[in-house]
């Protein structure tokens, strides 16, 4: 009989890490279900958890990924940085909208900020120093995004928030290009 046991190496055994990492974006749902229960007034609805359920499962598959596809240790910890970033601009961009509020047609530039990072994951497969620059230019348009839409535009607030932010994809990029520096070195 094959028993299932918790943390450690070994076959059958559950790493503690991913017990932590589902057990959080499960409480991160039920959560606010929980607290509907004693306040209807929060006026959240059963498509809301969805979303909300569809979007955190994505991101944790997509954590299970990188762990799945690195085993060094830097190109793990910003593939990390990098979808905690992805998450906190597409979260809170449909939350609240990173410049003014939701409705506001400045944060749909943000859409450009996923897309330079998603197409520049697919093709690192070709080149292992498209990541760190893909990230770096990720960084970059939010950053200018934010200066330009909103410190200097009409939310100086939602501006120096979003230029704060794009420091998570630029610390990706450091990462990544240290551990192509390690491959490269190790080839």
């Amino acid at each position: 009989m094959n028993k299932i046991g918790v943390g450690g190496p070994g076959p059958g055994r559950i790493p503690i890490w991913r017990i932590l990492g589902w057990g959080t974006a499960a409480l991160s749902i039920l959560t606010p279900w929980l607290a509907m229960r004693f306040n209807p007034e929060l006026g959240l609805e059963a498509h809301d958890f969805i979303f909300a359920t569809v979007v955190i499962g994505i991101t944790g598959a997509l954590i299970e990924l990188t762990i799945l596809l690195t085993a060094n240790w830097f190109s793990r910890a910003g593939g990390f940085v990098a979808i905690l970033a992805g998450f906190l601009v597409f979260w809170s961009n449909l939350a609240v909208g990173m410049i003014g509020t939701e409705g506001n047609s400045v944060n749909l530039f943000f859409g450009l900020v996923l897309l330079i990072a998603i197409i520049g994951a697919w093709l690192s497969s070709l080149h292992r120093n498209v990541l760190p620059a893909a990230m770096l230019a990720a960084g970059t348009t939010q950053c200018a995004i934010g200066l330009l839409a909103g410190i200097w535009g009409s939310d100086f607030k939602g501006g120096v928030l979003t230029v704060a932010m794009s420091t998570l994809w630029w610390i990706s990029s450091l990462l990544f290009a240290i551990a192509a520096k390690q491959k490269a070195a190790a080839d």
